[in-house]
């Protein structure tokens, strides 16, 4: 498996460009499976099964993808966390798929003293304060030909606002958080934490 870390921002449309190439030649037996950790520019990214009406500003611009889920925001202060993963050779379960990613996220923030959940209605990862239930985590994964590739991302101290051109996921009685505002502590490291737990559950 090839573990990728990239410093500077990546394009959403490269990063999918690289999947779908690595998608291909794992078809082909010619490639390892990947886990690739980034951060995005400032994009709005629609899924498959995402409705017009979610989109409460008009006037930002949505990239349409082909990606499970509804419409998310990825900008600066977001982890990233894209993989292209063979389940051919795990077992051809896409529900056990997730709750792999659901339980690797949930170990990591366990690390900084944060206590998260999933929730099978809500995909996704959530917190809850005072005020409520908050999304802190986003997966959205495709499957073609039992590879599994796509991802996931995890706010850490990124711009809430953003969200509010949107219904993020189409959850509208829900909120949206970040590790930062959750704890103001050191979050660095997070994404060899991420790597290890995620490559020790693909094991398991």
């Amino acid at each position: 498996m090839e573990i990728k870390k990239s410093k500077k921002p990546i394009k959403y449309d490269d990063a999918i460009r690289v999947m779908e190439k690595r998608l291909h030649n794992i078809n082909l037996g010619i490639a390892d499976e990947l886990v690739w950790i980034l951060e995005h520019e400032e994009i709005y990214t629609a899924g498959k099964n995402h409705k017009d009406s979610e989109i409460i500003d008009k006037s930002i611009k949505i990239v349409k993808t082909n990606r499970g889920g509804k419409i998310t925001y990825h900008g600066p202060g977001q982890l990233v966390c894209y993989f292209v993963i063979d389940l051919k050779k795990r077992k051809k379960d896409i529900r056990k798929f997730v709750t792999l990613i659901e339980k690797t996220i949930i170990n990591t923030l366990k690390f900084y003293e944060i206590k998260t959940f999933a929730d099978r209605n809500n995909i996704g990862i959530w917190y809850n304060d005072k005020s409520g239930i908050k999304k802190v985590a986003a997966i959205g994964l495709r499957v073609s030909k039992w590879i599994a590739y796509h991802g996931f991302s995890i706010n850490i101290n990124n711009d809430l606002t953003k969200y509010n051109a949107i219904v993020p996921c189409g959850i509208s009685d829900k909120g949206v958080t970040n590790l930062k505002k959750i704890k103001k502590q050191n979050y660095k490291g997070i994404e060899e934490k991420l790597i290890k737990i995620f490559s020790t559950n693909l094991k398991s």
